[in-house]
Parts: structure tokens; sequence; C-alpha cells
């Protein structure tokens, strides 16, 4: 038998949803006393799932201000793909000798959608390929604590709600061929430090292409 799930994570899973797809923005204000309605449960339990996003950065609580969905600044973002970069990379590295052949193929299959997507670009979609594509890769990293780190950092990057490529969209067509140096690394069994090493330069271009996006736009305004 299923047990089903506890209020406190009905909460949880709702409200990340909503964060996720786009219904909570950033800096939407979060009353508990709502969502426990649409629930049809109390506040308590809905008071334990804000601790648990306050706990991953998704949701702020300020007194007389109350829950609202978190707002990434700039730094945010940048300390973010920083972190996620190193960590990523090494939770890529670890599990690289249990990728197998058939999601090696899987992983393959995954960039050339992204590869085709780049005929009639949409920059969320190709984001959740993107992340579907990196899973592969760095699901199997056997420490969970980096694993948890990883899963925190996307998570993190969610909250922006606008796909990075929808600013600098030409970068979209390097990283879908450093996808493909990042398989061929693993497929043909490299060492962890160059495959690590390559997958956090992987994410750091798409980093430094953001900053100097963002570095040309403050000095024409």
């Amino acid at each position: 038998m299923t047990l089903a799930p506890s209020k406190s994570r009905r909460a949880y899973d709702w409200i990340k949803d909503h964060i996720n797809d786009g219904s909570y923005t950033p800096g939407y204000r979060l009353v508990l006393g709502q969502i426990a309605k649409g629930l049809d449960i109390s506040v308590v339990p809905v008071r334990e799932a804000i601790r648990l996003l306050e706990a991953e950065g998704l949701v702020t609580f300020e007194r007389n201000v109350g829950a609202q969905v978190a707002i990434i600044e700039k730094t945010e973002y940048l300390y973010t793909m920083q972190t996620l970069g190193i960590v990523e990379g090494a939770a890529t590295a670890l599990s690289a000798p249990m990728i197998s052949s058939d999601e090696i193929a899987r992983a393959r299959a995954i960039n050339a959608q992204m590869i085709e997507s780049l005929h009639h670009f949409q920059p969320h979609r190709f984001t959740e390929l993107n992340l579907d594509f990196h899973s592969v890769l760095f699901e199997h990293c056997p420490n969970p604590h980096i694993l948890d780190l990883v899963h925190r950092g996307w998570s993190r990057l969610n909250v922006l709600r606008d796909s990075t490529f929808s600013f600098i969209p030409g970068r979209a067509r390097a990283s879908v061929s450093e996808h493909e140096q990042l398989l061929r690394l693993i497929e043909d069994g490299a060492d962890v430090l160059t495959i690590e090493l390559a997958a956090r330069a992987h994410r750091t271009a798409t980093l430094d292409a953001y900053l100097a996006y963002e570095a040309e736009r403050d000095s024409n305004t």
C-alpha cells in the first residue's frame, strides 16, 4: 500500500510547482491562509512547507512582510552559477564511471533534440532539455551531499523564471557542442579530474556569456 504524502509535503510540492511553472513569480507574496484553504488543510503544514522552501532559498520570510518568492539579484545568480559549476562538475565526474552506454545514448538523443530546437529556438524548452541532459550525467553521483547541492542549485536558478538562454541565445549552439565533448570524455573513460574540469568549464562558459551580456547592457544605459 502506498502511503499518501504528508500535509506539509503536499503543501511543499504545491507551492514549489507554482514557483517552477511561473505562477508564483519572484516577489510574489505567499498568503499562508489562502494556500491552506486551497489545499483544504490547516496553516500549520503550510508553515512547515514554507520553512523547507526557505531553507532551499526559494522563499524568503520577513517580519511584518511575511513569506514571498525569493528575488534573485545579479550577484545571487553569479554565486549560484559559480557554486553549481563546482558541485555539478564534481557530481558529473563521480557519476561518470557508472553511466551506461544506454544512458549515453539517451543523453545524446536529448542533445539531438536540443540541436533540432535551435532552428525554432524556445529558451524555456531548451532549458528543460538542458536539465534532462545534465541529469543523466550527474544523477549517479554516489555522494548524496554533493547531489543535494546540485539539485538545490538547479532549483535556485529556476526561481529566475527566465531561461538564461533568453538573454544569450547564441550560447545555446556552443552549449550543445560542449555536451557532445562531455559525452565523448565519458565514453573514452577519461580521468575524473578531466571530466570535472570540462563540466565546470561548460557551466562557467554560460555564466561568462551572461555576464558579458549584462556588462554590455549596462554600458548602453
